[in-house]
């Protein structure tokens, strides 16, 4: 790309700068690109290991609940990880969380009879415009090849479940970053991934920055025709620091600081969802295992990790855009890239508006 990436924040990031900076974290896509057809899976595995056996602690904050997830009651109820988290299109969400539920029972197959049912988690944003979500083509092998092919280095942009996906009227999709930050006399790892398909274009900032007008204008997309907000974000946090589950929506609800800074107001038909989950030790499902003693980090230590959280989130909406590319699918629909749409204006520090301007 010709524009230099914003870096947001003081706090220094992981080697990859993505979520897989967490020990044990891993992410695969499966992307789906043929005309008419712009979508995808995308897989996040909190270790390598059987989720369903060691589970790991979790937490979600739902900031406006336009969604069709599925897993969200019972994981606030017992605040535990027990498949993989998923990411699709809505319409997918039914394929992809019976893929998880046969993955579980194809290593626990006393699933569903002697052993606790599967809770199954799987979030959502519409990809409606680029993506002909009707034909409902998200597969049980799409989950599997996202799943077996996770890996520590993520690709960004257009792939996996962010394939067809808009944020602020130009192409959206999969962003990730880390930080890192010293939290209770420990050296910590907060790692991000968005699903970013919200905004409208008028509404963009980039460091501050109010670029939005000049978007939306580039756009032909003034703020007084703009159309209703109808998108979405999905918001992931991955920690190494020993948090319960209570800490956890704590720290999933700070995601929503990273939002905001980009310009969201979490409009009324915007489904902006959060998770968080912590690698530090796993949770067994065997009620005759001992349970982890495990001395959670003190409260009075949290707000590194706030920082480190709302950083990685905003760091990692601006990976999405920066990195997309020109996607034209549904009915010849075209979503183009941030840097093709201001090509030069995002690195020049003279061309944009200055801070706080309207």
């Amino acid at each position: 790309m010709n524009d230099t990436l914003p870096r947001v924040g003081l706090l220094p990031s992981g080697p990859r700068d993505a979520i897989t900076d967490v020990p044990g974290v891993t992410v695969g896509h499966c992307t789906l690109a043929e005309g008419a057809i712009q979508t995808g899976v995308t897989v996040i595995r909190p270790h390598a290991g059987d989720l369903y056996h060691d589970r790991v602690p979790a937490a979600a904050a739902v900031l406006n609940g336009f969604g069709k997830s599925i897993g969200l009651m019972q994981l606030d109820e017992l605040g535990v990880l027990e498949t993989p988290v998923a990411l699709t299109n809505t319409f997918g969400v039914p394929a992809v969380a019976a893929a998880q539920i046969r993955a579980a029972l194809a290593v626990n197959p006393g699933i569903g009879r002697e052993l606790p049912t599967v809770n199954p988690l799987v979030f959502e944003c519409n990809d409606g415009h680029l993506n002909d979500m009707a034909r409902m083509v998200v597969a049980e092998a799409h989950y599997r090849q996202a799943h077996d092919s996770a890996d520590v280095a993520v690709a960004e942009g257009a792939v996996g479940a962010g394939r067809g996906m808009s944020c602020f009227g130009v192409k959206g999709g999969i962003g990730t970053a880390s930080r890192q930050v010293e939290a209770g006399g420990r050296a910590v790892t907060v790692g991000t991934l968005v699903l970013a398909n919200f905004g409208r274009p008028s509404q963009l900032r980039v460091g501050g920055r109010a670029i939005g007008p000049i978007l939306a204008e580039r756009l032909e997309a003034a703020p007084a025709v703009a159309k209703p907000e109808k998108g979405s974000i999905i918001l992931i946090a991955a920690t190494d620091a020993p948090l319960d589950a209570r800490q956890l929506r704590r720290l999933a609800l700070r995601a929503g600081a990273g939002l905001a800074r980009t310009g969201s107001v979490f409009g009324h038909g915007s489904g902006d969802i959060a998770l968080a989950f912590s690698t530090a030790y796993t949770l067994p499902q065997d009620p005759g295992a001992p349970m982890p003693a495990i001395a959670m980090l003190h409260e009075s230590h949290l707000d590194p990790l706030f920082e480190a959280v709302a950083d990685g989130i905003e760091q990692a909406i601006l990976h999405a855009l920066w990195r997309a590319e020109t996607v034209t699918g549904r009915n010849g629909h075209t979503r183009q890239a941030l840097t093709e749409v201001l090509p030069g204006i995002l690195s020049d520090p003279a061309a944009l508006p200055s801070r706080g301007s309207p």
